[in-house]
């Protein structure tokens, strides 16, 4: 048995995570390789290796002739019957090729084709790793800037976090370890290449799946999200079990969960409202902690008229509009807020027709985005 090959196949196994029959191929192929440098060519030579003793043999099929022409294709009957007295011509006979008797170039040669075939795969199984951890969060560990890109490494390979994907006012420093979502993993020739981001929405998603037990086993779902990144997010959520709250589910006890989400995200503000499926009731939620007064929704046209007391009109749009903003993008609705002195004033105006009514037809959630037209008259 070959035990130091044996052992070397373990380790590299264990550590590299390669199988061993990858490996075993590989040597199969460095011997060939080794035989075409050192005999001119190796059509006719056959490598075997015992997968379970690491024994290998590497050997040539030639012909028995009387007269040699080719010495690497073929073999006298001289010759032949010192290897095997029962040869007789025309016999193809295994001839044993000693890989001791290879030339150092040869040599080199085949010990490259094995090394270049574990970076290839070692490449592979780190690709295929990180493959399928895309669109979810990882922990890194931050290495260094370069330029205005953060190289952030993950174990076993390194993510770039682009300027784009960066937070803005987020400092780190290096050897800080901090949690981000894989966008993109892609396989280039020098590795995988993979893209990490903190803006993207999805981030807080998968940050609450993983700090919330009940959406983790399905009984609270997240619904709908909208995030300025370093700014404030808000989320909607539902509950499938109607002795859970949905929304103290992810507060948790004394806002320990939703805590522990804004410390990752360094202070990032979290409104966590309920899910409803009539729009107008969806849209009252969206909009705190604004109180509403009344709310009309049209489901076909993905608008809605919202009418706020006046001392409750700044705050319901929010500051430059945020507040109105992603409550639009949460709905999926264009939303139009008034005061009361506003929509008293406006012209064709009903109250009754902004009274909110539970028998409105719900609307399913569609992605919207948020219009600020309709607010500027009211700055």
């Amino acid at each position: 048995m070959n035990k130091e090959l044996m052992e070397a196949l373990d380790i590299l196994e264990k550590e590299k995570e390669i199988s061993k029959e990858t490996l075993f191929e590989a040597i199969e192929n460095s011997l060939i390789t080794a035989c075409k440098n050192h005999f001119g060519k190796a059509d006719n030579v056959k490598v075997e290796i015992d997968r379970d003793t690491c024994d290998f043999l590497c050997y040539a099929e030639k012909e028995v002739v009387e007269e040699v022409e080719d010495d690497v294709m073929q073999i006298s009957l001289e010759d032949a019957q010192k290897i095997s007295k029962k040869a007789k011509l025309g016999d193809m006979l295994h001839v044993e090729i000693k890989s001791k008797e290879f030339g150092r170039i040869a040599t080199q040669n085949a010990k490259n084709v094995i090394l270049q075939k574990i970076r290839e795969e070692e490449r592979s199984v780190i690709y295929n790793q990180y493959f399928e951890k895309e669109k979810d969060v990882v922990t890194g560990i931050v290495q260094r800037y370069v330029g205005r890109n953060i190289s952030i490494n993950l174990g076993k390979a390194d993510a770039l976090l682009n300027e784009s994907e960066q937070v803005k006012g987020e400092n780190f420093k290096p050897t800080e370890r901090i949690k981000v979502y894989i966008l993109e993993v892609k396989n280039t020739p020098k590795g995988p290449r993979i893209l990490v981001s903190r803006t993207h929405p999805e981030l807080v998603k998968r940050l609450f799946e993983s700090e919330v037990t009940e959406i983790k086993d399905g009984t609270v779902e997240i619904m709908s999200i909208a995030r300025e990144a370093g700014s404030r997010t808000k989320i909607a959520v539902r509950s499938n079990n109607p002795n859970v709250d949905a929304v103290g589910a992810c507060v948790g006890m004394n806002g320990a969960r939703v805590n522990s989400i804004v410390d990752e995200l360094r202070g990032e503000k979290i409104d966590i409202v309920n899910w409803d499926e009539n729009p107008g009731n969806l849209i009252q939620n969206a909009l705190s902690p604004a109180k509403i007064v009344a709310v009309f929704a049209d489901p076909d046209e993905k608008t809605a008229k919202v009418v706020v007391p006046d001392y409750q009109l700044s705050l319901a749009i929010g500051k430059e509009g945020q507040n109105a903003r992603l409550a639009a993008r949460l709905t999926g609705y264009k939303i139009d807020i008034k005061s009361e002195t506003q929509a008293k004033d406006a012209p064709g105006f009903r109250y009754e027709d902004y009274l909110y009514d539970d028998e409105y037809e719900e609307g399913a959630y569609e992605e919207g985005e948020y219009s600020e037209e309709s607010y500027d008259e009211e700055q």
